[in-house]
């Protein structure tokens, strides 16, 4: 039976798929859109060598494509770019109304106490939140470094990727092909990354604000329905 007890504490405790929904499905979404994206970039692929008077490749080979690495991780590293910034950005900026900004007075890294951290941690708290060296700076600051390193090697991935991918259209067109530092600096590699930068950032600024004035009930990405538009910081 799967249903909901009590646990150490009083904390409430539900079965593993449910308490796990969030990142199961999400997850699950991601595989299923991976292998649809796949599909339709062979598709794509095998048009153009087609036009290029080429044999076309079988689904096999395309996963093993650098055009499809390319594809992948240039979405992969903006996204890991957007957390990373917003991760960050939250800690000193916000936005009055907004249940993404933390309250108005609170902005900054906040005291100990606050972040319920050093002498003020608690039983339940990680083991490295109540240390006073450097396991507690580098586990205060864990998330955003992380979202950082995934970001750094997804962009590396990008960029070797990349470079596969433009020299074999050069050489399809039978020009030379350029080496990595090359690449680096051109405008295919600076398109691929920019197109994607500024639809996340587009995407954070219409959060922030459009969650001032709209609500989606239920959510905690939203305020309470009845809450005021200035309510700053209060999750529904």
């Amino acid at each position: 039976m799967t249903g909901r007890t009590s646990g150490p504490g009083g904390e409430d405790r539900t079965g593993f798929w449910r308490s796990n929904s969030l990142t199961l499905a999400f997850g699950a979404a991601f595989f299923v859109v991976l292998a649809a994206q796949a599909v339709a970039g062979r598709a794509e692929f095998n048009e153009q060598l087609t036009l290029d008077g080429l044999q076309q490749v079988g689904l096999g080979e395309y996963l093993m494509s650098s055009d499809f690495a390319a594809d992948v991780t240039e979405n992969w590293q903006s996204e890991f770019l957007q957390f990373f910034l917003y991760v960050f950005g939250t800690v000193y900026l916000v936005q009055r109304g907004s249940p993404e900004s933390k309250p108005l007075d609170r902005a900054g890294t906040e005291s100990d106490r606050q972040q319920r951290m050093g002498d003020h941690a608690e039983p339940v708290s990680p083991r490295w939140a109540g240390t006073k060296d450097w396991r507690q700076g580098l586990y205060s600051r864990s998330l955003g470094l992380v979202m950082a390193v995934f970001f750094l090697l997804s962009w590396l991935a990008q960029s070797v990727a990349g470079v596969a991918a433009y020299n074999g259209e050069r050489l399809r067109r039978l020009q030379a092909p350029i080496d990595w530092g090359a690449y680096l600096g051109s405008s295919d590699f600076w398109n691929r990354s920019l197109q994607n930068w500024q639809s996340e950032l587009l995407a954070v600024a219409a959060m922030a604000i459009l969650s001032v004035y709209l609500r989606q009930r239920g959510s905690p990405e939203s305020k309470p329905v009845g809450a005021p538009h200035s309510a700053t910081g209060v999750e529904g």
